[in-house]
C-alpha cells in the first residue's frame, strides 16, 4: 500500500486484525500499519500471516503474525496475551474473520452450521468482549470495528442464509455492545460491504457467475475503497460515532 499521506496518524496506537491472511482484513491490516499503528496480523494460515507481516515491515511500518482460531475461546485469551507482550495493549479491533456456507439452508450439515455460527459470531462476541474488559481494566478507551455485510440487510435467496443471519447478528452486536460500552469511551461500529473482491468473492463467483451485470455500476468493489471509512471509524475524528454501521455496496443494492 502507498498512502498520499498519513492522515490520520496512529502512531501508538495497537490494532488486532482477525481474518487477515487475504482479502478484505489483509487490506485493513496493511492501511493500519501504513497509518502508523503497530499490527497483529490474526489467522488461521500461519504462512499467510508471515507473509502480510514481511510487508508491512517491508514497507516501514510494525506488525506481527499471530495464530488465531476465533471459534477456539483459549486461542483469543492466548493471542491477546501474546499481542499485549509483543507491542501492548490492543486499543483498535477489527472483527473480520468470517467463512461463508453457501449452501441452501435445509441441506446444511449441523457440522457447517456450527462452524459457520462459531466463526462468524461466538468468535467476534468474545473477541470484543475479551478486549473491552482488557480496556476497561486499564481505564483505556478504544475502538472496536466490526465487519458485517450488505447481506445482513438483504438477502437475495443464494444459498448464504445462515451467513446471512449471522452478519445480521454482527450488526446488532455492533449496536449494543455500543450502548454496554459506551461510558467507557470504547466506540462499537461497522462496516457492511456489498459485493468486494476478495478470495471468498472468488468463491462465490465461481459458484454463481458473474453478477455484476444487476448492479448498477457492473462493477465489484475493491478493497482500497473501504480505506477510508476504516480510518474514519478509528480515528479521533469519529469520537461521537459508536453504535453505527456504515454501508459501503457502490450502489449495489436498493435501499
Amino acid at each position: 500500500m502507498s498512502p498520499t499521506s498519513r492522515t490520520p496518524d496512529l502512531t501508538g496506537r495497537v490494532a488486532l486484525v482477525t481474518g487477515a491472511t487475504s482479502g478484505l482484513g489483509r487490506r485493513f491490516a496493511e492501511v493500519l500499519a501504513a497509518h502508523g499503528a503497530a499490527v497483529a496480523v490474526a489467522g488461521r494460515r500461519t504462512e499467510r500471516a508471515q507473509e502480510v507481516v514481511d510487508g508491512i515491515r517491508a514497507a516501514g511500518g510494525t506488525a506481527v503474525p499471530v495464530a488465531l482460531d476465533v471459534r477456539d475461546a483459549a486461542a483469543i485469551t492466548s493471542a491477546l496475551d501474546t499481542v499485549q507482550a509483543e507491542l501492548g495493549t490492543v486499543d483498535v479491533l477489527v472483527n473480520n474473520a468470517g467463512v461463508p456456507d453457501a449452501r441452501r439452508a435445509h441441506r446444511m450439515p449441523l457440522e457447517l452450521v456450527d462452524d459457520v455460527l462459531a466463526t462468524n459470531v461466538r468468535g467476534p462476541w468474545l473477541l470484543a468482549t475479551e478486549v473491552a474488559a482488557r480496556l476497561i481494566a486499564a481505564e483505556r478507551p478504544g475502538r472496536i470495528v466490526n465487519v458485517s455485510s450488505m447481506t445482513a440487510y438483504h438477502y437475495a435467496g443464494e444459498g448464504a442464509a445462515l451467513y446471512s443471519v449471522t452478519k445480521a447478528a454482527i450488526s446488532r452486536m455492533t449496536e449494543a455492545l455500543a450502548v454496554e460500552w459506551a461510558r467507557h469511551e470504547i466506540n462499537v461500529t461497522g462496516i457492511a460491504p456489498g459485493a468486494f473482491a476478495s478470495e471468498m468473492m472468488d468463491g462465490m463467483l465461481e459458484r454463481m457467475g458473474d453478477i455484476t451485470g444487476a448492479f448498477p455500476r457492473r462493477r465489484l468493489g475493491q478493497p482500497d475503497q473501504l480505506d477510508s471509512t476504516l480510518l474514519f471509524l478509528v480515528s479521533p475524528a469519529s469520537a461521537a460515532v459508536t453504535g453505527t454501521v456504515v454501508k459501503v455496496d457502490d450502489g449495489q443494492l436498493p435501499r
